[in-house]
């Protein structure tokens, strides 16, 4: 290899002083927003450094500046692993539930009740992680589902709040080895509108509110359409480290984040929860004035120690906690009412709406979640009425201004027939709801065809809602066993199918004869039965017909099946329709018999009670069920005196508010896999 000239080795050092000093006025100018050179002087350094990578290619490299530019587009995102799990959030709504987090905390640990905390904004943009090899920046992804996210590399080179290589300042610290930040990426208000002004200038679609904006600028596949996007970062944690002295207070977190160069969160230490609500309060004030979109504060644990030793609940860290801002409201007229009919036949009012925008999202139409709500609000047609989205999400009614009647509003009557079929409707005693009881009706059909095909229970391949829909509208199914039934040339007709569509749809279906009892169980759309209870009656039932002769009384010794569930069960098999259904799938050769599985191993959760509430971080609910088994357990539907633990996912139920009202203890899945590795698979 030849040795450098004088002249080459004096201008390789201007060109690391270059990337220097860009870096560095970069960081002035998009984190700290206090420039130190006019853009004259900064546009000189950069076509300085330009000069020199036109003639020297080779010594370009990731971190330049030259690099924020963008790249040649990607076919697509490649999965990358975090280094650990990148976690959501449990929400709180008011200074009870607050105070009821840290109490629950307390229980598990003392030292709770001395903790300082470390109160941050929650920006509502999209989740980056970022990370760092010797200070230079080498990968950067999305969330995805907090274990595997989209490799955006590229695309996050452009953010010129990133760093590409730390320490930014030449006084800062020395960069740790290795060390992965989480931050998030967001547009402000002012950046959201220019952008859309600039969009709908070149006839292009808009975006809905800053956080699709940015999200979607994120994710394009061609970096220099997301280089030419008003980008910028705020971060609040470090996943991974590796080096000297760890920060070990959330605070210290943010100040060595702080120090390395990245824009970091505003955040406020308070030592006690008081404090907090303080805190919490003063940022709702100034919300609507912030540069940017919030949805609440984040409260933490500010010891990191402490925090981590409190553990996970499905994928949320019990050390901290989303204090919600008070959902937005706003008043629009309410047009229509009009029902939607479900799988089960319920009969579900929802709101047509004079649109309206509610955090940057047009509301058209809203949840009015039964008729005896309509009743009990007195909502009516006409109504001038108050919308609220839920967590800032779902909306709904929340009731009528009623100072704003002028007379000309009529009041609502539910229908005495499906809005569907024609046929009566029907409310049982102690329900709210309502149900269409003509199981052919097209509604209820379709829905049903839809669930039978679907994966958790008998997996038809390609038979989704739309393909659901043709069948029920050209009258080639009249009920799901006549499924069994079609041939190619029944579908070579409907739009969209030609021979090997047809051929393929016909062969799933086919296939799916050999799927177990308990799916079918679960196909069959009986009220009350879902996939955890269909596994259940496959354990106690050899095949439908000795099901089919089960009384309530005996359905209802079931751990998991009570008297409801019971009643539905016998009063589907009375049903001359539904048996006339079974005729034909036996007929068909849909007839599958539950096998006894032998349980061979080791049985350390023998004896216990599950019930699994919430989305299981990695796992289906199938798959934990199976493993639960595996381990000796028994796994039910619900919560009763008689379970042993309830297993909390993300997004649990009403069953966790029941669990903690009977007392039963609660664990997160890592709690359970753990649980089993204890002798006697006790705590």
């Amino acid at each position: 290899m030849p040795t450098p000239t004088a002249n080459e080795a004096a201008l390789r050092q201007r060109y690391e002083e270059l990337k220097r000093l860009i870096h560095y006025h970069n960081y002035r100018y998009y984190v700290l927003n206090d420039p130190v050179i006019s853009d004259y002087e900064y546009d000189q350094l950069m076509r300085e450094l330009e000069a020199i990578e036109a003639a020297h290619p080779d010594w370009v490299t990731p971190d330049s500046p030259s690099q924020r530019a963008g790249a040649p587009p990607a076919e697509g995102f490649r999965k990358v692993r975090h280094p650990a799990p990148i976690l959501s959030l449990a929400n709180v709504f008011d200074d009870a539930e607050l105070e009821a987090w840290l109490e629950r905390l307390a229980r598990l640990n003392p030292r709770v009740r001395e903790a300082d905390f470390s109160v941050e904004p929650k920006i509502d943009g999209l989740t980056v992680v970022l990370h760092y090899r010797d200070g230079v920046f080498v990968l950067g992804a999305t969330r995805g589902d907090g274990l595997e996210g989209e490799d955006i590399t590229a695309n996050l080179r452009t953010v010129r709040a990133v760093p590409l290589r730390i320490p930014v300042d030449p006084q800062g610290p020395p960069p740790p080895p290795y060390i992965v930040v989480r931050g998030e990426a967001y547009m402000t208000h002012a950046d959201f509108e220019a952008l859309n002004e600039h969009l709908r200038q070149q006839g292009e679609r808009t975006f809905a509110n800053p956080r699709n904006a940015a999200a979607g600028s994120l994710r394009q596949l061609d970096p220099n359409i997301t280089a030419q996007r008003p980008l910028r970062l705020l971060c609040y944690q470090i996943v991974a480290y590796e080096g000297p002295h760890p920060p070990r207070t959330q605070w210290e977190v943010l100040q060595r984040l702080k120090a390395l160069g990245f824009p970091v969160v505003p955040a406020e230490h308070c030592p006690d929860l008081d404090c907090v609500k303080r805190a919490y309060r003063a940022w709702v004030e100034r919300r609507e004035h912030w540069p940017y979109d919030l949805d609440g504060v984040v409260v933490k644990i500010n010891d990191l120690e402490l925090q981590r030793s409190l553990g996970v609940v499905g994928k949320d860290p019990r050390g901290m906690v989303a204090y919600k801002f008070p959902a937005r409201e706003v008043t629009t007229v309410l047009l229509d009412i009009r029902v939607n009919v479900g799988r089960t036949g319920v009969l579900t009012p929802y709101a047509v709406l004079e649109p309206v925008e509610i955090g940057g999202v047009v509301v058209r139409k809203a949840t009015l979640h039964n008729f005896d709500y309509i009743r009990e609000k007195d909502i009516r047609v006409g109504d001038r009425v108050i919308v609220r989205r839920s967590g800032d999400v779902i909306p709904y009614i929340v009731g009528p201004v009623v100072s704003a009647r002028t007379g000309r509003e009529r009041v609502y009557e539910p229908p005495t027939h499906c809005p569907v079929c024609g046929a009566p409707v029907e409310k049982i005693v102690g329900e709210v709801a309502v149900y269409c009881i003509n199981a052919a009706c097209p509604a209820q059909l379709s829905r049903n065809i839809e669930h039978f095909a679907s994966r958790e229970a008998m997996d038809i391949e390609g038979l989704g809602r739309k393909i659901a829909e043709q069948l029920v509208a050209a009258r080639l199914v009249g009920d799901v066993a006549d499924l069994y039934y079609l041939t190619v040339d029944d579908l070579l007709p409907l739009e969209g199918f030609a021979q090997k569509k047809a051929a393929n749809l016909v062969a799933a279906i086919q296939a799916s004869k050999q799927r177990p009892l308990a799916r079918l169980i679960y196909g069959l759309g009986i009220r009350g039965v879902g996939a955890v209870n269909a596994r259940l009656l496959a354990e106690h039932y050899p095949d439908l017909d000795a099901l089919a002769q089960a009384t309530e009384e005996d359905l209802a010794t079931l751990e998991g099946i009570g008297p409801v569930t019971a009643r539905f069960i016998v009063d589907w098999f009375r049903q001359e329709r539904n048996r006339q259904v079974l005729r034909k799938l036996r007929q068909a050769g849909v007839w599958p018999r539950a096998e006894r599985a032998t349980q061979a191993g080791p049985q350390p959760l023998a004896g216990l009670t599950f019930v699994i509430t919430g989305t299981l971080p990695g796992i289906t609910r199938d798959e934990a069920k199976a493993w639960l088994e595996a381990q000796g357990a028994k796994v039910t539907n619900s919560v009763s005196r008689k379970t042993s633990y309830l297993i909390v996912g993300d997004n649990p139920g009403s069953k966790l508010a029941r669990a903690q009202a009977l007392g039963v203890p609660t664990l997160s899945w890592d709690e359970v896999q753990a649980l089993a590795q204890t002798p006697g698979g006790r705590p």
